[in-house]
């Protein structure tokens, strides 16, 4: 049984989305592992300017991809970041917002704890 994962606020880890089902492990949650390398621990809500900024930056998510069973997406949308995107769009100006309690606690091995308040959804 896997431990629990915690969140940066040091509870228990909340989902992220399961519409569109997010996450490194497609669990819906932003857990994280050592076979995620990217660390796809910060769980955004989409806005066009960052989807803008991350097509630009050669990772397009907005457009549909289905023979990966991926949807797009577009603004309102939640999804597991990984988190130095996260920081390179919020030294940017570009950061989408954060739902911390669904942000997992290595977030903060990359991205400060006052960076993610600064742009929490919450």
């Amino acid at each position: 049984m896997p431990e629990p994962s915690f969140n940066v606020l040091g509870g228990a880890l909340q989902p992220c989305s399961t519409e569109p089902m997010t996450g490194f492990f497609r669990n819906g949650c932003c857990d994280t592992g050592p076979q995620d390398r990217g660390q796809h621990t910060v769980c955004a809500v989409m806005t066009a300017e960052f989807l803008a900024l991350s097509k630009y930056l050669g990772n397009d998510l907005s457009t549909p991809r289905p023979e990966y069973g991926f949807v797009g997406l577009k603004p309102g949308d939640r999804w597991c970041l990984c988190a130095s995107r996260f920081l390179q769009a919020h030294e940017e100006g570009a950061a989408p917002q954060v739902n911390l309690a669904a942000t997992h606690r290595r977030a903060l091995d990359i991205v400060p704890l006052e960076v993610l308040q600064t742009n929490s959804a919450d």
